[in-house]
């Protein structure tokens, strides 16, 4: 009986054993299909029709870059070659070329180009009133010029045939003078003498004008810090004036004679009775300039009172521009 029982015992062991073997050699054979079948499916995305998608103007960055990485995050997004030339495309033209070439004017700085379009690079410019030699002109509106040993290209609508008249013409005293040392000439004309007011105005400034002046014109006229008493004169005279400028193409502005600081003769209580008087008495069509509320409000530089520091000169011009845009 002892014998039979060490016999099962050895037969239990050995079936245990062969059943553990059994076992493990399954879940590896269940692992090897599993991994085929992964391989399997890999291998179908691939070759997939679904289209990787390619990012187009409309599409968000972030949404593209999410979408493209989850579909397939080793792939390669490329352009077509007529994409590529669609990106880098600039405006089409054609040149009709002059029999003989000829000359123009610049009606104000202008960029000049290598194309006819402003998508073409910028060669160099020209300022106002440059005379050019125009040999062609295109489809587009844009005229073919020779700058320097080149050919080149000028937009229309800033080339005239005849000299135009400077785009602002300033007329003044002492302040006047230095408003140009402080802000130049370029695009810019100035008859201006220091210390002088009406009588300089009317004989020796007035005659002047219509040799620089035409067609878009902006004339700014500033006298009156010199001989506060003459304001009815000054007011007659540029009345009596305003028709000829207007038919002449002129925009004609009188700027306000501006604050002054201690140690002058004159006052800022009189300065603001001259003013009042050009604001109620000057012609509708001359348009005014309130320079001396505005350095009032932003403040002023002055040395001796009566002249301001370049900085203030060019605050000063800045807003006469900003107001002269607007209008």
């Amino acid at each position: 009986m002892k014998r039979k029982k060490r016999i099962n015992i050895k037969n239990l062991i050995f079936l245990c054993g062969f059943s553990l073997f059994s076992s493990v050699l399954l879940l590896l054979a269940m692992s090897a299909d599993r991994k085929r079948m992964n391989e399997e499916m890999y291998a179908s995305s691939l070759s997939s029709s679904e289209p990787v998608p390619v990012l187009s103007d409309e599409e968000d960055t972030d949404d593209y870059e999410t979408t493209a990485s989850s579909a397939l995050s080793s792939s390669t997004v490329s352009v077509s070659a007529k994409e590529a030339t669609a990106i880098l495309e600039k405006t089409v033209f054609t040149v009709s070329e002059y029999e003989t070439p000829v000359s123009m004017y610049t009606s104000a700085t202008v960029n000049v180009r290598s194309g006819a379009g402003t998508d073409y690079d910028r060669v160099g410019k020209l300022s106002w009133g440059s005379q050019t030699t125009v040999t062609g002109v295109t489809d587009n509106g844009w005229y073919e010029v020779l700058y320097g040993d080149i050919r080149a290209f000028i937009k229309g609508d800033y080339m005239v045939s005849e000299l135009p008249g400077i785009p602002y013409l300033f007329v003044g005293d002492s302040r006047t003078v230095q408003m140009k040392m402080a802000v130049g000439s370029t695009d810019k004309a100035y008859i201006a003498e220091i210390g002088e007011g009406y009588s300089y105005f009317k004989n020796t400034a007035l005659p002047q004008i219509p040799q620089l002046a035409g067609t878009g014109t902006v004339l700014i006229i500033n006298f009156g810090v010199n001989d506060l008493a003459n304001a009815g004169k000054y007011i007659t005279l540029v009345n009596n004036n305003i028709e000829a400028w207007t038919n002449a193409g002129m925009e004609v502005y009188y700027a306000a004679v501006t604050p002054v600081g201690s140690g002058t003769s004159v006052t800022n209580s009189q300065i603001e009775a001259f003013n009042l008087r050009l604001q109620t008495e000057l012609d509708p069509r001359v348009h005014y300039l309130d320079g001396y509320t505005y350095l009032t409000q932003t403040g002023f530089s002055s040395g001796d009172g009566l002249h301001y520091s370049a900085d203030t000169y060019r605050s000063l011009y800045s807003y006469y521009m900003s107001v002269i845009e607007a209008d």
